[in-house]
């Protein structure tokens, strides 16, 4: 009898301590509010206005220019998977390195930071091109040898859906 007890108040105290870690919708996690330096930001529009590419400055320090804003009343969260097709280039090469044209699912809060930024001004179907400083990327480390440290970034993404 005392064991039966023991683990319902037991497992109550787990359920309700559960609770007090999570956000109403589950997610203990929130988005980011990390914001570029001055000095990337404008590196970054000096390149953008000297190749006359269309951006909207966002408050962290990326750009993005929405290609087609997507569909839908709602937006994916830092806790969202993502199912997205990609691809991304450094300023200083036309190549890629890394791309995704079939479709790949990401929790988005495993993202680089410039992805928790960017993805969420696009709804469903919609398409973005990000520009991000390196603080918002790779940063200082870089990532491999197709990212070198303190690299620039330009995405292109298509929001295939989310949840």
């Amino acid at each position: 009898m005392y064991k039966k007890l023991f683990f319902i108040i037991s497992l109550g105290f787990v359920m309700v301590s559960c609770n007090k870690n999570s956000s109403s919708n589950g997610c203990p996690y929130t988005t980011p509010t990390d914001a570029a330096s001055a000095a990337e930001i404008s590196t970054l529009k000096a390149y953008l206005d000297a190749n006359s590419l269309p951006y909207t400055q966002h408050t962290s320090g990326i750009f993005y220019n929405i290609v087609t804003p997507g569909t839908g009343t709602t937006v994916p969260g830092v806790c969202s998977t993502v199912l997205v097709k990609y691809s991304g280039r450094t300023t200083t090469s036309t190549t890629p390195f890394d791309q995704n044209t079939a479709g790949v699912s990401f929790t988005l809060r495993q993202l680089i930071k410039g992805w928790q930024f960017g993805i969420p001004l696009i709804k469903k179907g919609g398409s973005i091109i990000l520009y991000i400083p390196p603080s918002l990327g790779y940063g200082s480390a870089g990532s491999g040898a197709a990212i070198p440290p303190n690299s620039y970034l330009i995405f292109t993404i298509d929001l295939v859906d989310y949840q």
